[in-house]
């Protein structure tokens, strides 16, 4: 063999040694670092939204997951490279509740020349222990990915098992039965779709749950149950979003009904529809659908900002956080609080008579924009009357939003949040707290070793 020959064979040897390294687990980052975005869309007041987005948006569902098994909470957020770059990273990583540690969070897909955060993930475990990451797409613009974990219960390593038209994907696996996931093609506008696989792997036909101009839904499961609500685009602006839409499926999507049984026809395509809720758009009002649960006896509730403008400032005001909870044959409205932006997205949660809200409801740093200082709001009645428990940050840097809540929260890691300057571009830290709220924890932005233990900043 000659020296050309053998050069060119060992380089084969060697791309294939390092192809076989670097295959082995994916690649990790030195730290948790947020991705900062704006929509770009100004008015008299600033952009619509902006700012730290790593937990955006409301209708990625599920974000973050405990399982008891292994006693950590497995997260997905956006991220990026560094802290005066915005390249979306696709990040993966768990809170060990027995070592009080995070590893260095892992880049499960980097989307390359992509900095919008409407790609972010959502994060789902099977029965066997596996993750799965459910990556978002754009459009027919950019694919949806799902990927699997190589391992139970490990962060290492990934492998991609699908890719297709996915936007705002929302992963509920049901024991038994596999998965039932919902999401958005903008098939005629932000329509709703679903479809059902036995193991993640084989899927049967996306089929249209609702197109009525387009729609922003949030979904949950109790039990083999799933409820589905959603608001409606009238003639497909985004800016008009109103109504409230109810559906449930106990069989995997075979048959869809209302909360009071009454069985749906799908796609759903009369704005009147038997699964209306409150007809809002005839009172003038907008609706940004923040979180959905159950009471104790599996009764959808619904947590959403109620709005009279779609542009920040003074002129939407009252921005009120409405309860509405599907109770003895009827819904039932309460209000929770008033804030300051459309986009003060929050999480409810739900204890038996003890519900609590975790939310930006108060103002922060850049008062007008996107988020603000959490807070802790309680109701010992089942939701029927509101206080504020306590302030959970104060005197902060930059705005706090999108509150996120892990499914089967534990209570040392139950609302899950990004932080970031919604006036213009900063880095953007991610944090933490408690039941209580009484305690919080900063994930670090830098790491040197492989495990590092959150910073406690309350």
């Amino acid at each position: 063999m000659n020296f050309k020959n053998l050069l060119l064979l060992s380089l084969v040897l060697l791309a294939i040694i390092f192809s076989g390294i670097s295959n082995a687990q994916n690649p990790k980052l030195d730290g948790y670092k947020g991705i900062w975005f704006t929509l770009g869309q100004f008015s008299e007041f600033g952009d619509k939204y902006s700012g730290g987005l790593g937990t955006y948006t409301a209708n990625h569902v599920p974000m973050a997951i405990y399982s008891p098994e292994v006693k950590k909470t497995f997260f997905t957020y956006g991220g990026t490279t560094a802290k005066d770059e915005k390249h979306l990273l696709i990040m993966v990583s768990y809170y060990d509740h027995q070592k009080k540690v995070v590893p260095k969070p892992v880049i499960v897909f980097d989307k390359i020349d992509v900095d919008d955060p409407h790609d972010n993930a959502s994060i789902s475990l099977d029965e066997k222990g596996y993750l799965w990451v459910f990556v978002s797409g754009r459009n027919t613009r950019r694919p949806g990915i799902v990927f699997k974990s190589k391992m139970p219960y490990s962060i290492d390593g990934f492998e991609k098992v699908l890719e297709g038209e996915i936007t705002y994907p929302q992963p509920w696996w049901i024991n038994g039965k596999g998965f039932f996931h919902l999401f958005t093609k903008y098939t005629k506008g932000r329509e709703l779709y679903w479809s059902t696989s036995p193991d993640g792997i084989t899927w049967a036909p996306d089929q249209k749950l609702a197109g009525m101009g387009g729609h922003y839904q949030l979904s949950n499961t109790w039990n083999n149950k799933l409820v589905s609500v959603f608001n409606y685009h009238p003639k497909g602006d985004v800016n008009k979003r109103t109504n409230v839409y109810a559906v449930q499926s106990d069989d995997q999507g075979k048959t869809w009904k209302t909360m009071d049984g009454k069985i749906l026809q799908t796609p759903l395509e009369d704005i009147l529809s038997p699964a209306l809720v409150r007809d809002y758009e005839a009172e003038g009002k907008l609706v940004y659908l923040n979180d959905l649960n159950f009471d104790s006896e599996g009764n959808p509730v619904i947590l959403a900002v109620v709005s009279k403008d779609y542009a920040p400032g003074p002129k939407g005001d009252p921005r009120e956080w409405i309860l509405m909870h599907w109770k003895n044959g009827q819904w039932n409205y309460t209000k929770v609080c008033n804030s300051t932006h459309n986009y003060d997205m929050g999480s409810l949660y739900v204890e038996g008579k003890v519900w609590r809200v975790v939310g930006p409801t108060e103002a922060g740093p850049q008062k007008l924009g996107t988020g603000g200082e959490m807070a802790l709001w309680e109701s010992l009645d089942e939701g029927k009357s509101w206080q504020k428990a306590r302030n959970i940050t104060k005197n902060s840097q930059r705005n706090h939003s999108y509150a996120r809540r892990p499914v089967n929260a534990h209570a040392d890691f139950c609302a899950f949040w990004a932080d970031g300057n919604a006036d213009q571009f900063s880095e953007s830290k991610l944090y933490f707290s408690n039941k209580k709220g009484d305690k919080v924890w900063r994930l670090p932005y830098d790491m040197n070793a492989d495990f590092a233990k959150p910073e406690r900043t309350k």
